[in-house]
């Protein structure tokens, strides 16, 4: 892997399912162009979280995190250590975060039983910023009808029908996060990074970051770091660890890490990923087109709630 494709959503539907198949084997990420979100509610979403990041800390606690494996609300500086999702430890991430899941959730048992927690846990809404909360809910509609369409791709690139996973994802148990990296107040401590080297834990990520400046970067299958394109019209999206074990790795959920800016550096960086994520209840097991004949698949069937909700709680720091 050597660079990072893009992919622009405006060609014929084959031509993205075959470019989506190959960047998924080869690199596990990609970015996408005429994607259809518009760069006016962008705007909005960049201009809401610095108003919310910029509130006074006891403001922000107001809407604090309530439990480890609830990723909901706000989590403070130095509250997540992301390389523990790949097994290892490091100091504490340099970032602070705000997260909504699912919301207007009929009261139905599907929603209420003790399975539905935590991805069907409440959000926690601040007072202020006063947009913050209907530009969230727009960019959350926006994002869902993008991550549907990429995933139509991504099943035809599976060599299945396009809506094979429309099923599996209709009580999607996704996240979006606003996550701010602050100017480090001094020197870093050893082996500490804006966020620690890790794979994501759901389906797909579809992320936007407003700089590259102490930015995303992907381990390649040499063990070298690359950044890949980040273009103010453009999305990265990449494969999480449920569609990796689906497709039996077949596709990869490729390592990656926010390094730390140059010395000096005083700007803030921001960047809103949205993990989409199928439905809590849904059996992630070896995809039919991706099980070589007269071989046992490499994982066993497993629910995307059980898979994730253990691993994700490992993250947070005391």
């Amino acid at each position: 892997m050597s660079a990072i494709p893009a992919i622009d959503l405006a060609q014929p539907s084959a031509v993205v399912a075959n470019a989506i198949g190959q960047a998924c084997v080869e690199t596990g990420f990609f970015t996408v162009i005429n994607h259809g979100v518009p760069a006016s509610l962008i705007a909005k979403v960049y201009a809401v979280a610095e108003g919310f990041f910029d509130l006074p800390m006891a403001e922000k606690m107001k809407v604090a995190r309530p439990r480890p494996e609830q990723n909901r609300g706000f989590i403070a500086l130095g509250a997540e250590v992301l390389s523990r999702l790949a097994g290892s430890d490091s100091p504490p991430d340099y970032k602070e975060v705000f997260t909504i899941g699912p919301f207007d959730l009929p009261a139905t048992d599907y929603y209420t039983v003790p399975a539905a927690y935590p991805h069907m846990a409440p959000n926690l809404w601040p007072e202020q910023p006063t947009a913050l909360q209907p530009v969230l809910r727009e960019y959350w509609a926006v994002l869902t009808n993008l991550s549907h369409r990429l995933l139509r791709h991504c099943a035809v690139a599976l060599e299945l029908p396009p809506g094979f996973f429309d099923g599996k994802v209709d009580r999607q148990a996704s996240m979006l996060r606003l996550i701010d990296y602050p100017p480090y107040s001094g020197a870093a401590r050893p082996g500490q990074l804006r966020a620690g080297a890790h794979t994501d834990l759901n389906m797909l990520t579809v992320l936007h970051a407003n700089s590259t400046v102490g930015g995303l970067e992907v381990r390649d299958r040499n063990g070298h770091w690359i950044a890949p394109p980040m273009h103010a019209d453009a999305f990265v999206v990449n494969v999480g660890d449920i569609m990796m074990r689906w497709t039996n790795d077949r596709w990869v959920s490729t390592l990656h890490r926010v390094v730390n800016p140059p010395e000096g550096n005083t700007k803030r960086r921001i960047s809103v990923p949205f993990f989409f994520q199928a439905n809590y209840d849904t059996i992630v097991e070896c995809l039919p087109t991706c099980r070589p004949a007269d071989t046992a698949p490499k994982y066993p069937p497993v629910t995307v709630g059980d898979y994730r909700a253990a691993r994700f709680a490992a993250t947070a720091n005391a």
